[in-house]
């Protein structure tokens, strides 16, 4: 009887330093989430975006003013900033 008390003990214990490591790096998680790279080409841009190749050509001819960037003749789009672009009101109202 007193056996099965200690593994008891010893069972709690380590929950309490389990929760407590957790619960200190809540705010500071040792992983990262998926990270996204900051530019994309052109290219690879329908990867990122879930749409088929042909559909992301439509979508940039149809629309010459998305964020880009251009460096030694490559087409660079800037992650964050088109999906904000994608995701807004004003390429809508057409």
């Amino acid at each position: 009887m007193d056996i099965s008390f200690f593994w008891i003990g010893i069972g709690l214990i380590g929950l309490g330093y389990f929760i407590g490591d957790g619960l200190k790096n809540f705010k500071n998680p040792k992983g990262s989430p998926t990270q996204y790279p900051t530019l994309i080409k052109e290219k690879d841009l329908h990867l990122y975006l879930g749409l088929s190749k042909e559909e992301v050509s439509e979508l940039l001819s149809k629309y010459p003013d998305a964020p880009k960037v251009e460096l030694k003749g490559t087409t660079y789009y800037p992650y964050r900033h088109f999906l904000d672009w994608i995701s807004s009101v004003e390429i809508y109202k057409n």
